[in-house]
């Protein structure tokens, strides 16, 4: 049974920095592909980064530069390291995990971010 649960949301302020994490199990992180969506009230759910199972990353023009996300296989755990926050980063946070090349086949229940 895979699960994979985000935590580290919050408010932050403006230019400030969060780490979101989400522990998996039932799954072993580094032979997937991962990645962090965001979706806000009334869009469309957005890919924010992604990371293949050899770490080859990529992220969204909009967060480029800011934020980071890696992946550690001994704790089984995904990271995104947010830096330098907006308020446009509002929005639920979540991670998703599949088989390369996919990222959709499992979900976490999301944790909610709130820039200020």
């Amino acid at each position: 049974h895979v699960q994979l649960v985000e935590s580290g949301g919050g408010m932050v302020q403006a230019g400030g920095s969060a780490r979101l994490s989400c522990a998996a199990s039932g799954l072993t992180v580094s032979t997937y592909c991962m990645a962090w969506f965001r979706q806000t009230p009334g869009k469309e759910r957005e890919g924010v980064a992604g990371i293949d199972f050899d770490g080859s990353a990529s992220y969204a023009d909009s967060v480029k530069g800011r934020f980071t996300i890696r992946k550690d296989n001994d704790t089984n755990t995904l990271y995104l390291q947010m830096n330098g926050l907006k308020t446009e980063d509002t929005a639920m946070y979540y991670c998703a995990a599949g088989r390369c090349p996919d990222t959709n086949d499992y979900w976490g229940q999301g944790t909610q971010v709130t820039v200020s």
